[in-house]
């Protein structure tokens, strides 16, 4: 959760029980730069692949290329699962790193939207493990890699 809305539900000092890593596309970074969210996970690591960015604040690492080699580097660190936060490119170009899928569905038409994935990659085989609805019509499907 950011840290926008993790102040506002008393969520500040709560340690993160499932990831200790972010890994964001620039798109995705840049989203929170017009309202001050330079440092949007500060309770995470976090990093931002993007060939263009030249300036984050010490807490973001900016990754310009390679970024199957940092998360296979990643995978052999002790510590929490890595998330993956938006991204159609980055997902696309990270699919065989990729071991669940959590994909939240809204009961809102937004018109075309963002892939996914984006880039050529071979089929891949996913199973599902667990699904979630919840009151307001959102649904939350989790996937395993086969």
């Amino acid at each position: 959760m950011p840290v926008i809305a993790r102040g506002p539900l008393g969520l500040t000092d709560t340690p993160n029980k499932r990831f200790d890593t972010i890994l964001m596309g620039r798109g995705t970074y840049e989203a929170g730069l017009p309202v001050g969210m330079t440092s949007p996970y500060p309770q995470l690591r976090q990093y931002v692949v993007s060939s263009t960015l030249t300036d984050t604040p010490p807490d973001v690492t900016l990754v310009a290329d390679d970024p199957v080699g940092l998360v296979r580097e990643l995978k052999q660190e002790d510590g929490l699962d890595i998330w993956l936060c938006g991204g159609g490119k980055l997902a696309g170009a990270l699919i065989d790193e990729i071991d669940e899928l959590v994909i939240k569905r809204n009961p809102l038409v937004l018109g075309s939207g963002i892939p996914l994935f984006e880039s050529p990659f071979a089929v891949t085989g996913f199973t599902v493990s667990a699904n979630r609805s919840f009151d307001s019509g959102v649904h939350m499907t989790t996937f395993n890699r086969k």
